[in-house]
């Protein structure tokens, strides 16, 4: 398969719309990361989402929409508080775990009896939904188990021949993925963090849970939960600030190329095989370079890569849930 490469614009943005109803899979840009898009309700087109990626076909897909009055084609039951969410975070980085109707297909949901949706707010994302008419579902654009794509030349590294579009829209404003909250529990449980922090879900709903274990039965409703998620080729080592300096040095005296990415300044000595990135302080900022990072240092080559960990608030949430998954080795 050839893959094309076209700046998103509205000519762009009608051909891929076209491929959407025609069966094919479009690389889209939503607000969080670059998403790998097919017509949610059919079943066949569904599959080479899970194809491209590699992705098994038991991990749910989150399915897009454009506007609030589609979420009742995909969902047979919405609570209140479902409506309270979606007028208050709507569109934006916020994904609603509700039971699913017949017209979802199974390979959709992963099996499962309920339906991940949300309604992006990146224009591109919206008007391709608008334009083709159907809902998408899109997971990230990347293979699986890779960090996410924030640019549409993260997309070409891993799908390039296996998709039929890439639109570009440039780099993507939150850099981490939707938060994925379970509405069929009480209290409601959040599957993923992400760029809904749980502050302000909390100011919402009141009582919000987090969830306990990724090999818990309620993981299994969202994705990105499964073990080594995010990862990059190297080897990811979470450090807290006070020893990280003993973690770079005891791997270069191994002989093995690191790279370090930290928030505050420090004296390095200079060497081949150290490379370091300075990470913002702002955790918004540091969300949008988390997963471009990680690309950047597995392409300098380096076989360790070193992170300081970074406190769990706000954003801060999101960006350690992606970094434990990417530092996780999967179970023997």
């Amino acid at each position: 398969m050839r893959t094309e490469i076209l700046r998103a614009d509205e000519t762009a943005i009608e051909h891929a719309a076209q491929i959407i109803r025609s069966g094919g899979l479009v690389a889209f840009p939503t607000e969080t990361v670059y998403g790998l898009g097919a017509d949610a309700l059919n079943a066949d087109a569904v599959r080479k989402i899970f194809i491209a990626k590699e992705r098994p076909f038991d991990d749910p897909l989150i399915v897009h929409i454009a506007h609030v009055h589609q979420l009742e084609l995909l969902a047979r039951h919405i609570p209140q508080r479902a409506w309270d969410l979606v007028k208050k975070f709507w569109p934006g980085p916020l994904t609603l775990v509700l039971p699913k109707t017949d017209r979802v297909p199974s390979v959709t949901t992963g099996g499962l009896d309920t339906v991940a949706v949300r309604a992006p707010a990146h224009p591109i994302a919206r008007r391709l939904v608008e334009l083709s008419e159907r809902p998408i579902a899109a997971p990230s654009a990347n293979r699986f188990g890779r960090p996410s794509p924030t640019t549409a030349q993260h997309v070409r590294e891993d799908l390039d021949g296996r998709i039929d579009l890439i639109l570009d829209g440039g780099p993507t404003p939150i850099g981490v993925e939707s938060t994925v909250l379970d509405l069929t529990q009480d209290p409601p449980m959040i599957l993923r963090p992400g760029g809904v922090t749980l502050e302000a879900l909390q100011e919402i709903l009141g009582e919000v849970r987090l969830l306990g274990s990724a090999l818990s039965e309620a993981a299994k409703r969202s994705p990105g939960t499964r073990w080594r998620h995010y990862a990059p080729q190297a080897k990811l080592i979470l450090a807290e600030p006070a020893e990280l300096e003993q973690i770079v040095g005891d791997v270069l005296r191994s002989g093995r190329r690191v790279g370090v990415m930290i928030r505050e300044s420090r004296l390095w000595t200079a060497a081949d095989s150290l490379r370091v990135i300075q990470m913002p302080l702002d955790l918004s900022e540091y969300a949008r370079r988390l997963f471009a990072a990680l690309r950047e240092l597995d392409a300098h080559g380096v076989e360790v890569i070193v992170v300081e960990r970074v406190e769990e608030r706000g954003l801060g949430r999101a960006i350690m849930d992606r970094l434990r998954k990417a530092a996780q080795t999967p179970p023997q």
